[in-house]
């Protein structure tokens, strides 16, 4: 059964518009949320990985989601898209909206999964594991 719902994490890293993409080409059908979450300030990093000190980081988030919008081909594509912005810690806001919001699936950008070893254990799991893991409908991961 297709999905009427799909849900796009955004965290401001690279190649976050293929996973946009995928949803919009994938799920024809579907709507689809692009959510950009805001990493508090006294998280360990914010997105982008860098702790930026801004007064203005939410506004430059939902600019980068508004352009990330433009990237998409065809305006029937762009009116099936809402973008939602939301602060919080990823591994939580993202399987909380999902189960909230009603989504029917979760496509994002993996990030750098095949990280192991001591840096995984240093930096801790990443996002899309924590998605995966938390999350009750299915997530897909793009590496």
């Amino acid at each position: 059964m297709a999905p009427d719902h799909v849900l796009v994490p955004t965290l401001g890293r690279p190649r976050e518009d293929e996973a946009l993409a995928y949803a919009l080409e994938t799920f024809p059908d579907a709507d689809v949320t692009l959510l950009a979450v805001v990493t508090p300030l006294d998280a360990p990093l914010s997105e982008g990985g860098v702790l930026e000190r801004d007064e203005d980081r939410l506004e430059q988030t939902r600019q980068r989601e508004a352009s990330l919008l433009e990237s998409v081909d065809g305006d029937a594509a762009r009116k099936r898209v809402r973008i939602d912005v939301l602060e919080g810690r990823p591994g939580t806001v993202i399987p909380q909206y999902a189960n909230d919001e009603d989504v029917d699936h979760v496509v994002m950008h993996g990030h750098g999964t095949t990280t192991a070893g001591f840096v995984r254990r240093f930096l801790g799991r990443n996002v899309a594991t924590t998605v995966v893991d938390r999350t009750d409908e299915p997530v897909t991961v793009l590496e």
